[in-house]
């Protein structure tokens, strides 16, 4: 029996194999802090000044390629999620924490400016400087993609912004009442109803609730490790890790990993991991099996401190069950920033600030393998879309 192809069949059939498969679009954005320095420990101003500025890298290439740069304000100073990158790539938001005294150009201080970068425009382009709050540290934008939020670390505020295309609009703050509290990241449930805060200065991770354009600070504050900082949301919303700082921001102590069960009612922590000092970088893997750190190490201190180590380190942990267990590590540069995975969590980028690069590991779920790097002066945050 022979089994002819109708003709509507093999017209579809043959227009199929004449359109080229256009490979999905992944990039990372990368804020560099062209201003900070360290000697011997010690923060400064770089000298001489570079302008901050803000990297697109091609994820699909091997090894990546930085494919875009555009000048724009960075900070070191703040967790290392002060980039969010819209769900369908099409532009970025940077915040910009600290600024050069225009008084006296050898010391920083706090600035409030939000930029969001047009992806598509080649080059991308800075398409607009809005104004958060001081101090203005990590973004995010939520699932929806018409919401931003952005924790102002000098205020003890969060900002939000309506978001309609690529147009960002202020619509007002949520102040938590304590100005030294220190808001540092923002993460938002997968069904963009809850929004976790954290907050170094006053140890603490607030809850608030979006319902629509409305948003309040639920007074619920959940009690996480020692200065919590960095913070990402799993995918399937059940449980929130939270990267602790510890006791004086890395006096040679291990610091922790808290889990927040974002299920529970109220949410609360229910497990802290032990990770090493000073864990600054965070990131999970968009399938959710897989957390990267970036801890210090001490390798940003006096090379004559006790505590000082001549690296940091990249660890990989697993998340199953709202349970961390270790799977694997690699010694990585100094004074290492962000950190981020591709989409199949097959590499993961790592920003260091004194060897100005952006380290590439190659991980095949069991472990690390350096494969290669991308120079920047000073990278210090780092996103791909959630």
């Amino acid at each position: 029996m022979v089994y002819r192809v109708p003709q509507t069949c093999a017209l579809v059939l043959a227009l199929a194999l004449l359109t080229p498969v256009v490979a999905t679009a992944q990039i990372a954005v990368s804020a560099n802090d062209g201003k900070s320095a360290l000697n011997d420990g010690k923060s400064q101003v770089r000298d001489p000044l570079v302008q901050d500025s803000v990297f697109v890298i091609d994820l699909n290439q091997s090894p990546p390629k930085v494919i875009g740069e555009v000048a724009a304000p960075a900070s070191a100073v703040g967790p290392p999620t002060s980039v969010a990158v819209a769900k369908d790539e099409s532009f970025a938001l940077v915040t910009g924490a600290m600024k050069v005294d225009p008084a006296d150009p050898k010391k920083i201080v706090a600035d409030n400016r939000l930029s969001v970068i047009d992806l598509k425009a080649k080059p991308p382009v800075v398409s607009a400087t809005l104004e958060a709050g001081p101090g203005a540290a990590g973004v995010s934008i939520n699932p929806a993609g018409n919401l931003a939020l952005v924790a102002n670390r000098s205020e003890g505020t969060v900002s939000i912004f309506k978001i309609s295309g690529k147009t960002l609009t202020p619509a007002g703050k949520i102040d938590f009442g304590a100005p030294k509290s220190g808001p540092c990241a923002v993460a938002f449930t997968p069904d963009g109803k809850l929004a976790f805060v954290t907050r170094d200065g006053d140890n603490k991770v607030s809850v608030l609730k979006i319902d629509g354009d409305k948003i309040e600070y639920t007074k619920r504050d959940i009690a996480a490790g020692l200065r919590p900082y960095g913070i990402n949301m799993s995918p399937k919303g059940d449980v929130a890790v939270v990267a602790d700082l510890g006791l004086n921001n890395g006096n040679g102590d291990d610091d922790t990993v808290s889990i927040i069960d974002v299920k529970a009612n109220p949410p609360r922590t229910i497990d802290a991991v032990t990770v090493g000092p000073t864990p600054e970088g965070m990131t999970l893997s968009r399938d959710g099996q897989y957390l990267a750190l970036a801890v210090m190490n001490g390798s940003n201190k006096s090379k004559s401190a006790p505590i000082y180590n001549d690296h940091g380190i990249l660890r990989i942990y697993r998340l199953k069950d709202k349970k961390l267990s270790f799977v694997t590590q690699t010694n990585v540069g100094h004074w290492c920033q962000g950190v981020t995975f591709n989409k199949n969590a097959k590499k993961v980028l790592v920003q260091c600030m004194i060897e100005n690069e952006i380290m590439v590991f190659d991980f095949d779920g069991k472990k690390l393998k350096k494969s290669a790097s991308l120079k920047a002066n000073g990278p210090a945050g780092i996103r791909i879309a959630d």
